[in-house]
C-alpha cells in the first residue's frame, strides 16, 4: 500500500483527533489504481506549529482551518503558494466563513470541508484529493518511464471528469440554503467558480475526444480539399467572444488562398487550438495574427501573438502530453495540457512540421508547414 502524509492544522483538539481517528483506519482504492492508499496523520494546533511540521515532514495533503490563534489559515496557504510546495490543501471551515473558503480556493486550496463534518464528508473529500495525488504520481512516472502508461492516464482523466461536480454541488447548496445572503450579488464568486469548473470539464472532454480521434480514426475516406482561409475564418469566429472579453484583436492575413488535401476535422483542431491559445495567453489589449501563405508544394501557417510568452526552458516540453507551463502568469488560466500535443500529432500525421519561437512578455510565434498533398496518411 502507498502512504499519503496528512497534516491537519486546527485549534480545536476534537477536530484534530476526529480527523486522525477517521483516517488512521481508512484506505482509498479505485479500479484504475494499482495499489491502495492509506494515510499517516500529523496534528498541529497553530499555523506556526503547522509550518514547522510542514518544513520538517513535507506532507502530501493539508487540512487547514482558517481561524487560528496567531497567523491565520490563509497566511499558511500563502506561505505554501509562494514556495511552490507540492501540497494539496483543503480548508476546514464553518458555514459562517464559507466566503473565506472560496477565496482560499482561488489562492490554491482545492476543496473545503464544512465544520462540523461527518466521517463520510471527510472521507469523500480525501478520496477526491487522493485521486489528484495519484494523477500527479502518474505524471511523474510518465516523465521517468516515457509513454507506456499514457492510456492508463487517459482512463484516470476520464474518471476525473466527475470530480468538479463535488465543488459545483457545494456552491449550489450555498445558494439553495442562502448561506451568504438573499441577493444574487452575494453569490457572484461561487457562480463564477462554478462556471469555471464547467468550462474546465468541457475543455477536457473536447481535448480527450480530439486525442482519441487522432489515435484511432482511419483518415483515407475523409481526405478532401480544404481551404485554410475558410478554416481560419471559422476558428476566429468561434473564439471571437473570448477575444472581445480579453480585448484581443485577431487578424487574418491570407497572402495565398492555399488549398490542401486533408481531413477538415484535423485542420480545424490545429486552428482552433492555436488561435484559442493566442487569445488565452495574450495580454489585455493584445494582438493575435494568423498568416496563411504557401509555395507550389506546401502550405505555411504562422500564428503570432503579443502575449505573455514562454521561456526557452519551457518550450522544450511544450508539446508533451499533459504538460502545462506553470508560473505566476498562468496560475489562473485553465487547460488540460493536451492541446499542443494534439496539434503536433495532427501536423506530424500529415508529415508536416511545427516550430515555436517565444520571448517572455513579448509574444509567441508558431510556424506550421504542411504538404499540400497527403503522404501515406493512416
Amino acid at each position: 500500500m502507498a502512504v499519503l502524509k496528512v497534516l491537519v492544522i486546527d485549534d480545536e483538539p476534537g477536530i484534530r483527533s476526529g480527523v486522525s481517528r477517521i483516517l488512521n483506519n481508512f484506505h482509498v482504492t479505485y479500479p484504475f489504481m494499482d495499489e491502495d492508499y492509506t494515510f499517516e496523520v500529523t496534528e498541529a494546533g497553530t499555523g506556526e506549529e503547522g509550518i514547522t511540521i510542514l518544513e520538517r515532514d513535507m506532507p502530501d495533503i493539508m487540512l487547514l482551518d482558517n481561524k487560528l490563534p496567531g497567523i491565520q489559515g490563509v497566511d499558511v496557504l500563502e506561505y505554501i503558494r509562494k514556495r511552490n510546495y507540492d501540497i494539496v490543501v483543503a480548508m476546514i471551515t464553518s458555514y459562517a466563513s464559507l466566503d473565506i473558503a472560496v477565496r482560499a480556493t482561488r489562492d490554491g486550496a482545492i476543496d473545503f470541508i464544512p465544520k462540523p463534518f461527518t466521517p463520510q464528508e471527510l472521507k469523500s473529500s480525501i478520496e477526491n484529493i487522493t485521486k489528484q495525488q495519484y494523477l500527479k504520481r502518474i505524471t511523474h512516472k510518465m516523465k521517468q518511464e516515457g509513454k507506456k502508461i499514457r492510456y492508463q492516464f487517459l482512463s484516470v482523466l476520464s474518471h476525473e471528469l466527475k470530480a468538479p461536480l463535488n465543488a459545483l454541488e457545494g456552491y449550489l447548496r450555498m445558494m439553495q440554503e442562502k448561506q451568504a445572503g438573499d441577493m444574487i450579488d452575494d453569490y457572484a464568486t461561487p457562480i463564477e467558480r462554478s462556471l469555471q469548473r464547467i468550462q474546465g470539464m468541457r475543455n477536457l472532454i473536447m481535448d480527450l475526444l480530439d486525442l482519441t480521434k487522432i489515435k484511432l480514426e482511419v483518415k483515407d475516406e475523409k481526405i478532401q480539399e480544404v481551404s485554410l482561409a475558410e478554416v481560419a475564418s471559422g476558428a476566429i469566429t468561434t473564439v471571437r467572444p473570448y477575444a472581445i472579453q480579453m480585448d484581443v484583436n485577431v487578424d487574418l492575413d491570407v497572402r495565398s488562398d492555399v488549398i490542401i488535401m486533408a481531413d477538415p476535422g484535423d485542420i480545424e483542431i490545429v486552428f482552433n487550438n492555436l488561435i484559442s491559445n493566442a487569445v488565452k495567453y495574450n495580454k489585455i489589449g493584445g494582438k493575435a495574427k494568423i498568416t496563411i501563405d504557401g509555395s507550389d508544394s506546401e502550405a505555411i501557417i504562422i500564428f503570432s501573438d503579443t502575449g505573455i510568452g514562454i521561456s526557452k526552458n519551457d518550450t522544450e516540453d511544450l508539446f508533451a502530453e499533459f504538460v502545462r507551463i506553470k508560473n505566476e502568469k498562468t496560475r489562473n488560466i485553465t487547460g488540460s495540457g493536451l492541446g499542443l500535443s494534439i496539434v503536433k500529432k495532427v501536423v506530424e500525421l500529415y508529415h508536416g512540421t511545427i516550430k515555436v519561437e517565444s520571448t517572455p512578455d513579448v509574444g509567441t510565434t508558431f510556424t506550421i508547414r504542411l504538404p499540400k498533398k497527403p503522404i501515406n496518411i493512416t
